[in-house]
């Protein structure tokens, strides 16, 4: 019998004669929601989360937690933390299973080097091939003990006391940075962390809404940790994510005859670099109801449009980084050549999403020509179906590139690893269906 994934391909194809059309409310903000979960356990009293993201990740923290003794009760997408503050975790009597949470694992790391227990983290295959020296051999500075497996997980976190460092990020990514200010936080004597290029701002905009002391300067690269905070519980309503808007604004780019509005969407200034993309590309998207009370949101109205190509470098990458494979789709149909570089941290996450969308991209007949760091994409190019079995390489947003770019072609298509994709939004082909459903 098809999967229902493959059945919904099927007929979205088959009806867009009218576009997609509609409104949606994106599930919760996946970096938000992870966050919620950890510094609301390391804060005093109660957190509760709204709109919580009830994807496969998200709930790897959430039980990671509950193992480390943190009472978590969940309603639905509203999540209640007992806080335990910020020494009051227990040691865990098995392995903690990250799932295929790297942004999990990599905070978790920074969490518990400052904590007086030993504990090991295991992940599921493709989790257990990524990278996990560039955060432990960081956090080694501070005098963190953690033993990795040939450079990945398991890994064995032996709690230690930690001090306080200067130390410039190797790589510009906002989960080391994140595990470095979560070991700060509890290490002797300030920490001050200077990037390459800023990241995602999540974590130091939550933890000072927690009540932490941390400190960004006006270059928005350097970062002051004062350590020992007193930290309090909170009420937050989770942003709807960016990351997954993002796949029905490009949806909505492409598609002839759309109109998409995309409700109360996080407008973080880190996130919105597709935004400014398909600005730039002559997207039609437009703003209403932004609110800048808290993280900053905002409804997206998204139109078809005919696009230019653009060029990207390695500054814009980090604002960009999840949205990279939408990018590369945005520019198989912009009128002319596109270029990407600067984006060889998509070779270490879920999958190597750069040789990945490469493969998938050929079957489609598109012109893309892989680069160590990137891509050069030819929109100029009539797509010609050469395989109508498209793979999602077990990585959520590489099945969700192919779902959506199976709504440009006339042949029916079909997903294999659609599966992957309930690691961050299990509603995924139920809303793309509510778009045509008129």
């Amino acid at each position: 019998m098809e999967k229902v994934e493959t059945k919904l391909i099927k007929q979205l194809q088959g009806n867009l004669q009218t576009g997609l059309q509609g409104t949606l409310a994106v599930p919760g903000d996946k970096s938000i929601s992870h966050r919620g979960i950890m510094f609301g356990a390391i804060s005093e009293g109660t957190t509760v989360l709204h709109h919580f993201l009830t994807a496969e990740d998200c709930l790897s923290t959430l039980k990671a937690f509950q193992q480390l003794g943190v009472p978590i009760t969940r309603d639905g997408d509203v999540v209640t933390i007992q806080g335990v503050g910020l020494h009051g975790l227990q040691q865990p009597e098995q392995p903690l299973d990250m799932g295929n949470s790297g942004t999990t694992t990599r905070l978790i790391m920074g969490l518990l080097a400052g904590q007086n227990f030993p504990t090991e983290l295991t992940g599921d295959a493709s989790l257990s091939q990524r990278p996990m020296k560039r955060v432990s051999e960081p956090l080694a500075e501070m005098g963190a003990n953690i033993e990795v497996t040939d450079g990945h997980l398991p890994a064995v976190i032996n709690g230690e006391n930690l001090h306080g460092v200067d130390y410039h990020l190797k790589v510009a990514s906002a989960q080391v940075k994140s595990a470095l200010i979560l070991a700060a936080l509890q290490a002797e004597g300030d920490s001050i962390l200077v990037e390459k290029q800023p990241t995602r701002n999540h974590t130091e905009k939550m933890l000072r809404a927690f009540g932490a002391d941390i400190e960004t300067e006006a270059d928005n690269v350097t970062i002051t940790v004062h350590p020992e905070p007193q930290m309090h519980g909170i009420t937050l309503n989770v942003p709807g994510d960016m990351s997954s808007a993002a796949f029905f604004m490009v949806a909505a780019s492409l598609v002839p005859n759309s109109k998409v509005t995309l409700r109360h969407v996080g407008m973080n200034d880190t996130r919105t670099g597709l935004y400014a993309i398909l600005k730039r590309m002559g997207g039609k998207i437009s703003l209403s109801n932004e609110d800048s009370s808290g993280e900053p949101t905002a409804d997206l109205t998204v139109e078809s449009a005919e696009l230019k190509p653009i060029e990207i470098g390695a500054d814009e990458i980090p604002a960009v980084i999840d949205e990279l494979p939408l990018v590369a789709l945005l520019a198989a149909r912009a009128n002319g050549v596109s270029k990407i570089t600067g984006a060889g941290e998509l070779r270490v996450k879920e999958t190597d999403r750069i040789s990945a969308i490469v493969e998938e991209f050929h079957k489609l007949g598109i012109g893309i020509e892989e680069l160590a760091d990137g891509f050069i994409i030819d929109g100029r190019q009539i797509w010609h179906v050469e395989d109508s079995q498209l793979d999602s390489h077990g990585d959520h947003r590489i099945g969700m590139v192919m779902a959506v770019a199976a709504l440009l072609v006339k042949q029916p298509m079909t997903l294999a690893g659609a599966d992957s994709i309930n690691i961050s939004y299990p509603e995924f082909f139920d809303d793309l269906a509510t778009l045509i459903s008129r």
